[in-house]
């Protein structure tokens, strides 16, 4: 890969790692795992305010993370690539081992 290649990947998976820096839109991308949803899904099983669940939709939808399909008055989104989830997964375990270790320290300082 030349250099011009290698920087314009860091400077994009950056970019998608800023827009996937919000506990919202984990959530957002959580729920997508399951399937495509509406957006009224997506707000109900949120409880957010629809302007605020179009904010998030659109910080994902513009870095591609997400797509949409229109039908009718609604529109749905599906995540637009499943290594998508994959990659928070693998964050995920990582995190959870990181709190479980600092769990198992805190036990070990405390006896």
């Amino acid at each position: 890969m030349d250099k011009h290649m290698e920087e314009k990947i860091f400077q994009m998976h950056a970019e998608v790692c800023k827009s996937m820096a919000n506990p919202t839109r984990l959530r957002i991308m959580n729920l997508l795992r399951e399937g495509e949803k509406s957006v009224e899904e997506l707000r109900e099983r949120l409880r957010l305010p629809k302007a605020n669940l179009s904010q998030h939709l659109g910080v994902l939808r513009h870095r591609r993370i997400v797509s949409t399909r229109r039908d009718g008055l609604n529109i749905y989104y599906k995540v637009a690539n499943p290594k998508i989830i994959r990659a928070c997964d693998i964050l995920r375990e990582v995190l959870f081992e990181q709190l479980q270790e600092g769990q198992q320290l805190i036990r070990g300082i405390t006896k």
